[in-house]
């Protein structure tokens, strides 16, 4: 995901990408703990996929005010 693609998604879009994306990282570090996580780079990029959304979040909010 680049931030390309999040920079045109409304507010209400964003919130619900980065719900998903933290329940995401979180299913991904229970399977690592239990041994079934087969790459574990995908934590790094879900990581960065919540990074990349929380600043398009907090941009449209400074463009707002």
């Amino acid at each position: 995901m680049k931030y390309i693609d999040l920079k045109d998604k409304s507010l209400k879009e964003l919130n619900e990408m980065l719900k998903e994306k933290k329940v995401l990282v979180f299913k991904l570090k229970a399977k690592l703990k239990t041994m079934q996580l087969t790459n574990p780079n995908e934590i790094k990029e879900a990581r960065r996929d919540v990074a990349r959304i929380s600043t398009a979040i907090s941009a449209l909010q400074n463009n707002n005010k």
